[in-house]
């Protein structure tokens, strides 16, 4: 499945705008009307191509800098920041080269020390931040570091000249050095979560063109690509590459074999966006009862296709691998311990408890616990049973709370849950909730089961 090019006759003036911006400079700074005017379209046109590109990260808007041209981020660089990104972090200004806001960092240094001392540790590609002191802005640039001023001074002309020969960035925020370091760190933080959660495009390989079938093609047509792959379901796209259709097996029964696909092919089918997550897709396609998810971009064009064996795989690793950055919902249980029900009548091996604090952190308006928050800790409950005792996880579909209490803070409690129906696709529980004075909250649960991870 080839790109469409700027000389393609089928591409629409979307897609020349597209391509166009993808074919500049990294660091060319850009605007509508100037794409315009040199593609011959609209503004409105090109407006929209524009917020595309952005959402697709080949171009970025900062404020006080204005719309550039940047290097797509690969989802293992997520922890990496770049210049122009601690700008936006920060509410920074830009004085200087704008053509270095998209070089990514790999240290930042704090200025809090003599010169002398603070130039051991400033090499290329890191980001000074300092106050106004116009020799560490000097010697920051001339070793190859990006400047961020702190207090909201600005650097001396002589600086900006220097950073614009060495095409490096000065930043200026408002903020202090302590605010502005907390900021970064906060982000930095973010991502490291973030890069935990598998979307569907870390799992597909896009640049292998997927095995489809076009309109006009004939059922014969589609026998035939079964036998050679080895698989019974296939996309069906158009002369623009667009998914119309699915063509199955089943669609295939009954039908001449000279019968053209999009006849007997199942229109509107589910397809799914390269960003979604691992998870999202796992859930539809056990919702669904499909075995293959069209990739498709946001005008339904096919990029890839991933099967419910490959989302399976891949929930399986991310299952295994370390933790990096905890949650809300980690730093909430992480004083809970598993624990057996003693108190449950027949009890078996699925009679688990979970113990813990309620700790002041957890308290609601009125100085007791919060009802959301332990709502929540039933749900980890609820996650952690299935995990020790099914090897499974599961996708939540509702939860009835019907009873609730105050419980006070620095009580301990002990949170039950017990599966009422437990199979291969649906379980349901009843969780409880208990601390000294008894029964504080009780709630039922329903969820589908995903497959073993």
């Amino acid at each position: 499945m080839a790109p469409i090019g700027p000389g393609n006759e089928t591409s629409t003036k979307h897609e020349q705008i597209l391509n166009y911006i993808q074919s500049l400079k990294i660091g060319t700074k850009i605007s509508v009307r100037a794409i315009a005017k040199a593609l011959s379209v609209s503004e409105g046109t090109a407006y929209k191509a524009f917020k595309e590109a952005e959402s697709s990260g080949l171009v970025s808007t900062k404020e006080r800098i204005g719309t550039v041209r940047i290097d797509r981020k690969r989802r293992e660089a997520l922890d990496q920041l770049t210049f122009g990104e601690v700008a936006e972090i920060v509410e920074g200004r830009l004085f200087g080269s704008a053509a270095g806001l998209d070089k990514t960092l790999h240290k930042f240094v704090i200025g809090a020390m003599e010169l002398d001392a603070m130039l051991r540790y400033i090499d290329e590609g890191s980001l000074l931040i300092v106050g106004n002191r116009t020799g560490a802005h000097r010697c920051a640039l001339e070793e190859g570091a990006g400047v961020l001023i702190t207090g909201g001074f600005e650097p001396s002309a002589e600086v900006i000249k220097l950073a614009d020969e060495r095409a490096l960035p000065i930043l200026s925020s408002r903020h202090d050095t302590f605010t502005v370091a907390s900021m970064i760190n906060r982000a930095m933080y973010d991502r490291l979560i973030k890069r935990k959660i598998m979307l569907i495009e870390d799992i597909v390989t896009f640049s292998k063109p997927a095995d489809v079938l076009r309109i006009g093609q004939s059922v014969q047509d589609f026998h035939k690509l079964s036998r050679e792959t080895g698989y019974s379901r296939f996309p069906v796209v158009d002369e623009r590459s667009k998914v119309v259709g699915m063509m199955t097996a089943k669609d295939a029964v009954g039908s001449q074999e000279e019968g053209t696909v999009d006849r007997v092919m199942t229109k509107h089918p589910i397809t799914a966006a390269p960003n979604i997550t691992v998870t999202s897709a796992a859930h539809t396609m056990a919702a669904e009862g499909i075995d293959l998810l069209p990739i498709v971009d946001r005008h339904r064009k096919l990029l890839g296709v991933v099967t419910r064996q490959e989302v399976l795989d891949a929930m399986r690793f991310a299952g295994k691998q370390p933790e990096s950055g905890e949650t809300f919902e980690d730093l909430m249980w992480a004083g809970f311990m598993a624990t057996a029900n003693v108190s449950a009548v027949g009890q078996d091996e699925l009679g688990l408890a979970y113990k813990g604090t309620i700790t002041p952190q957890m308290s609601g308006a009125l100085g007791m616990v919060s009802e959301g928050l332990l709502a929540t800790l039933m749900t980890q409950a609820a996650r952690r049973m299935i995990r020790e005792t099914a090897k499974r996880d599961y996708l939540l579909e509702s939860m009835t709370t019907y009873f609730v209490r105050p419980v006070q803070i620095d009580s301990e409690v002990t949170i039950i849950p017990r599966a009422l129906e437990l199979s291969r696709k649906f379980t349901k529980l009843e969780i409880e909730v208990k601390d000294a004075q008894g029964l504080a909250a009780k709630a039922m649960m329903t969820a589908q089961m995903i497959d073993p991870y």
